[in-house]
């Protein structure tokens, strides 16, 4: 029994090896050959789901011999070219649209925050520091394609052309809100846009962009779907299925994950130990590319490509834009409390993707000063305009709130409505029914 001991020893000495140092892509292949003198022996496993060879080795593939998947990029931190071949060579007037739609962006994410704080509207979320995946993937796409935000893409409706007035009445839930103040600030949606409504709880946009992608292949229109969410968001399991299904059912959808480092107080190293999302793209089956979210002409020519894959291919894409959350995660949050200022400092100064965009403009001579100052003012006025219309309009009118569930009101919502008509009437002094429209 001890001689037997022995002899196993040697045996896992000789072939139980984990890599440790250097650089393993894949287990080595043995070749050696087996004993077997039957000839399927020497094909290869043709195990159902993997593509593998055979091996008398023992050994562990340890994640942390990968190599981490590159991040392309077109643009260095000073706004110039890398690669010229990689320049979209995008007209003046295409580029002067980019720019203003990031900064309009960002002058109404102040005023709104500014707002939330004097206690004007209840709830806001900022895009500070991920304009650039807003921007450069909306003007890659056709007007046409359908998209599936989370609740931070504000610049993807403001570059199909959401008014100010529509981002304004939505946040205050005013009248003029085509939701009619039933939905929290900041979930935006636009049918004629062709931008579903934002809901609250994470992923659940996933799987609904899956199906709405396998209805786009059956019905060989030529669109696609994009999908964005969070790298916080991949950690639930609507992810794993929407992944896993748009793979196995070839779907036209592009997930964008747009990866800022934190899933509201939790980092990304709380949040896996694996090389990021785009790593488990291949796992799924699906062709993956990490993208600097910051450079808005690297996350253009990513999701410009990745559309012709989609529409050609019918094959899902994942791209990961790695980028950097400058503003608190909302309002009801304090990002000081799990991070340093000088962190956010540094991000703000050295890689913002508008600051970017601009030194790469003011070299091809677009963009200057003079221009700079006007356009700063012109948007500041547009923000404050709609900003104080949408203050001044009323609230909906409170039945509102026993519509739009069913098509037809079924007789239990009648009576409610009737009971609630009467005690209002009959206590209109208690209630601020002047502040609500009239039927």
């Amino acid at each position: 029994m001890a001689a037997a001991r022995s002899g196993l020893s040697r045996l896992a000495s000789a072939n139980i090896r984990i890599f440790r140092q250097g650089r393993c892509l894949q287990p080595q292949v043995s070749h050696v050959r087996t004993y077997s003198s039957d000839p399927l022996d020497q094909e290869k496993p043709n195990f159902p789901g993997s593509r593998s060879e055979w091996t008398e080795k023992l050994d562990f593939i340890q994640p942390d011999l990968y190599d981490g998947i590159p991040v392309y990029r077109v643009m260095n931190r000073k706004g110039q070219i890398i690669d010229p071949s990689h320049d979209p060579n995008l007209d003046d007037d295409m580029l002067v649209k980019m720019y203003q739609r990031m900064t309009l962006l960002n002058t109404m994410d102040r005023i709104m925050y500014e707002s939330q704080r004097q206690g004007r509207i209840s709830f806001y979320m900022t895009n500070y520091g991920e304009e650039g995946t807003h921007i450069g993937s909306a003007a890659a796409l056709s007007p046409d394609d359908m998209v599936f935000g989370q609740y931070r893409e504000a610049g993807v409706l403001m570059w199909r052309g959401y008014p100010l007035d529509r981002f304004m009445n939505q946040c205050y839930g005013n009248e003029a809100d085509p939701g009619k103040g039933k939905q929290m600030p900041v979930h935006y949606g636009s049918t004629e846009l062709n931008f579903v409504t934002i809901s609250s709880p994470l992923a659940t946009q996933m799987p609904q962009a899956v199906g709405t992608a396998y209805a786009f292949k059956r019905a060989q229109n030529g669109k696609c779907v994009i999908c964005y969410f969070g790298e916080g968001t991949s950690s639930e399991g609507d992810a794993h299925a929407a992944l896993n299904f748009s793979a196995t059912l070839e779907c036209p959808v592009i997930f964008f994950c747009r990866n800022n480092g934190y899933a509201i107080s939790t980092p990304t190293q709380d949040q896996y130990r694996g090389d990021g999302v785009a790593a488990r793209g291949p796992a799924y089956g699906i062709a993956t590319i990490r993208v600097d979210g910051n450079d808005v002409f690297a996350v253009y020519n990513a999701v410009k490509a990745a559309r012709h894959i989609t529409t050609t291919e019918n094959r899902p894409i994942l791209i990961e834009a790695m980028t950097y959350r400058i503003g608190h995660h909302s309002t009801s949050d304090d990002s000081s409390a799990y991070r340093s200022v000088d962190e956010v400092r540094y991000w703000d100064s050295t890689q913002h993707p508008i600051a970017r965009l601009r030194a790469y403009m003011e070299a091809k001579n677009c963009w200057d000063a003079d221009k700079e100052k006007q356009w700063k003012d012109d948007s500041k006025r547009q923000v404050m305009q709609s900003f104080a219309r949408a203050e001044k309009r009323q609230k909906p009118a409170w039945k509102e709130m026993f519509t739009d569930v069913y098509a037809e009101m079924p007789k239990h919502l009648q009576d409610q409505m009737e009971y609630m008509v009467n005690h209002v009437k009959e206590y209109e002094d208690h209630y601020p029914v002047k502040n609500h429209a009239r039927e």
